[in-house]
């Protein structure tokens, strides 16, 4: 999908839970994965800090190298779980309302997920006002390199094209830690995912494409870039109702 765009995917490892070194991927290591949050904080302070650092670190490159847009996706390893954790926590929603099957679960799966979910923010006792502390306590590395991204967008002026749900979750988390990212973000699609929508209009931004997506690697944020080649190619060449002797439309 990417080739057929024209765009560079660029893989970063911030927290694979392996020693082995991955051919095209930038080692970005933080730590091997995260920790079991039903036990104790998914990540310290200081590796959320250093993911969200890794982040902002990747956007400053891509600027450097030439690019101007960017797109977020990822892969991570249950990470629906830790991103619905993160957006119950932050809308104060109900775990239940929040939560959808992932890449597939059963009912008795999805059953198990919310109680995991329920019971990880109550050993936490997360804060909705806390962005951070969430984000250590029940979130991913992947969630928190992605929020480095959007931050990083923000400060070097690069818009990025938010993918799927766990891209949504990270978008929340940025801007709540950093007001004003928001303004650097463009929505691609709606995830299937019933945390999706809820944090689309938190984050008052209205996704495009209505395709019941279910991937997150960024395959939204694709798509959304050959639409965005078509509009940018009517902006520059300046296609008016004017130009067409079309009178302008009026709504009521």
């Amino acid at each position: 999908m990417a080739r057929q765009v024209g765009a560079d995917v660029s893989p970063v490892d911030v927290g694979i839970a392996t020693e082995e070194t991955i051919a095209g991927v930038l080692e970005k290591k933080v730590c091997y994965g995260t920790r079991n949050f039903l036990k104790e904080a998914a990540m310290t302070e200081e590796e959320v800090l250093s993911a969200i650092e890794v982040g902002i670190e990747v956007v400053k490159s891509c600027k450097e190298t030439g690019y101007t847009l960017l797109a977020t996706g990822e892969m991570g390893i249950g990470n629906t779980t830790t991103s619905s954790a993160m957006a119950a926590a932050m809308l104060g929603c109900p775990v239940e309302n929040i939560t959808g099957k992932g890449a597939g679960l059963s009912d008795a799966g999805l059953l198990h997920k919310i109680e995991v979910i329920r019971q990880g923010l109550k050993k936490h006792g997360c804060d909705r006002g806390d962005t951070f502390g969430i984000l250590a306590s029940v979130g991913g590395l992947d969630i928190a390199g992605l929020c480095g991204v959007y931050i990083g967008g923000a400060l070097y002026h690069l818009p990025v094209v938010m993918d799927g749900v766990i891209s949504t979750v990270a978008a929340l988390a940025a801007e709540r830690l950093v007001p004003g990212v928001k303004e650097f973000l463009i929505p691609s699609h709606q995830s299937r995912e019933p945390a999706a929508e809820l944090m689309m209009k938190e984050l008052r931004v209205k996704p495009v494409i209505h395709a019941g997506l279910a991937l997150g690697e960024g395959t939204g944020a694709v798509l959304m870039f050959g639409m965005l080649d078509i509009v940018h190619a009517l902006y520059e060449n300046k296609t008016t109702f004017a130009d067409i002797e079309v009178e302008p439309y009026t709504r009521f």
